[in-house]
């Protein structure tokens, strides 16, 4: 299988996209909002093998020294085979002048620690739905 990595969001099937984020128990929209979210963010990575979208991250950021990951997905027929080092690495080097947060979901702490990621002490959130959050494993 050829990898391709792609930093744009050209030609991406957004409803493929809702798929994963869907496979890999994540929030997942109507794939218009995505795609505004994906265009409205500052790094995208895109993951295809053999022209099929398997893969992909993004990451908002002031382009200064803050930055925020968010949607980190791998379809599940195709984790455990370093496509999600391959997308938080690519996020990594387009920011490495930045300091990096995300939030990971329940159980996946431990991909992120290999990452360099360690959990925060003061991290907060204010959620729309906190009972949701809150049933997910997200909020204390």
């Amino acid at each position: 299988m050829s990898v391709r990595i792609e930093f744009d969001c050209k030609n991406v099937d957004w409803n493929a996209l809702k798929e994963i984020l869907k496979l890999v128990g994540m929030a997942n929209f109507e794939p218009e909002k995505h795609r505004r979210a994906f265009e409205s963010s500052y790094v995208t990575v895109f993951v295809y093998l053999d022209n099929r979208l398997v893969g992909f991250g993004r990451a908002v950021s002031d382009g200064e020294y803050e930055a925020a990951i968010y949607d980190i997905a791998v379809h599940p027929d195709h984790q455990r085979r370093g496509l999600g080092k391959l997308v938080m690495d690519r996020i990594g080097e387009q920011l490495s002048f930045c300091n990096l947060i995300l939030f990971a979901n329940p159980g996946k702490e431990g991909f992120y620690a290999k990452q360099g990621f360690r959990k925060m002490k003061t991290g907060m959130a204010r959620f729309i739905d906190f009972d949701k959050m809150e049933s997910l494993g997200f909020i204390e």
